[in-house]
């Protein structure tokens, strides 16, 4: 056997790194796309990104509108939407997760990656807010506190009224007014409290504005069981209708405050107007910075992205 010499060897071994080096070259370019096919794989990106964006301002603004309007069954209507927004929002991002995989930069993928764990906070905080926007416990318990609470205060001040009339000018006035006219004066000053205690965020504002009422109740009470304790008032019609509204009034009022300590309108707007307004900020960011990143990437003769900076 005829063994090459070293001249031999070496023109043998530069031939076939030749020959690699060409394989490589052609192998590289049937790889590359085309820039048609790219420009139209970072515009499908870029349309996704939009959406996602649009998506998530259609779900706030639906969201928004879960918190503040006024009826059970508008802000079910607007929490549905909200939800059917932010699910299309996760549908377009596993999409977008997608074309990531088959082409984005690693750049592109942690963006991704951070937008999507944003996304997940707020998807929580959407949970939260959007089940306690639909109780509306709060507007509940002002239609009771200016409905059926209101009228059986009404009822009351009418009947004592009435009482007070009946003995204006006789010998027992002088027992009787003082009696009926403090009745009057508490209820109205424990009615005054209820507002402020549905509006209220704070649980030991509540516990303070409840005793104030347990006082002011405790000192109706006495008043009106004076009043039925003289002998000329035991079967009074008036005394009885008045009574019969204070009680009406305390057993609204019972179901009145239980609503109000639920605090689900007053909890779903603070909520709104924290934590979910930030978290929707740093989302569309995110969004905006995987947007620009995808726009920044270079296509051999096509400019697209940000405008070049002028020499």
């Amino acid at each position: 056997m005829i063994k090459p010499d070293k001249d031999d060897a070496l023109r043998m071994a530069v031939g076939a790194a030749v020959l690699l080096l060409v394989f490589l070259v052609v192998y590289h370019f049937s790889q590359e796309q085309d820039p048609a096919e790219q420009l139209a794989f970072k515009a499908s990106r870029v349309d996704l990104v939009s959406r996602m964006r649009l998506g998530l301002s259609t779900a706030s603004e639906a969201e928004k509108s879960a918190v503040l309007a006024i009826t059970d069954r508008d802000s079910q209507t607007f929490a549905e939407q909200a939800r059917a927004a932010t699910a299309e929002v996760e549908q377009e991002r596993l999409e977008l997760g997608e074309l990531l995989k088959q082409g984005g930069t690693q750049g592109e993928k942690d963006l991704f990656d951070k937008f999507s764990e944003l996304f997940i906070e707020v998807q929580r905080i959407d949970s939260e807010l959007l089940d306690l926007a639909v109780k509306n416990t709060n507007l509940k318990a002002y239609n009771l506190a200016f409905g059926p609470a209101t009228a059986a205060i009404d009822d009351m001040n009418a009947a004592l009224s009435r009482l007070i009339a009946s003995y204006a000018g006789s010998p027992g006035e002088r027992r009787v007014m003082p009696l009926a006219y403090g009745a009057e004066i508490g209820v109205l000053r424990l009615q005054a409290l209820i507002p402020p205690h549905i509006a209220e965020e704070s649980d030991q504002k509540m516990d303070e504005l409840e005793a104030l009422m347990s006082r002011e109740d405790k000192q109706i009470r006495k008043n009106l069981d004076e009043l039925a304790a003289l002998p000329k008032l035991k079967r009074n019609v008036d005394l009885a209708a008045a009574v019969s509204g204070y009680d009406r009034f305390s057993k609204i009022k019972i179901e009145l405050l239980a609503l109000s300590r639920e605090n689900t309108n007053v909890r779903s707007l603070s909520i709104s107007l924290n934590q979910k307004r930030k978290a929707m900020l740093l989302c569309q960011e995110a969004l905006n910075e995987i947007q620009q990143a995808i726009l920044d990437e270079p296509i051999a003769g096509v400019t697209y992205g940000r405008p070049a900076k002028p020499r």
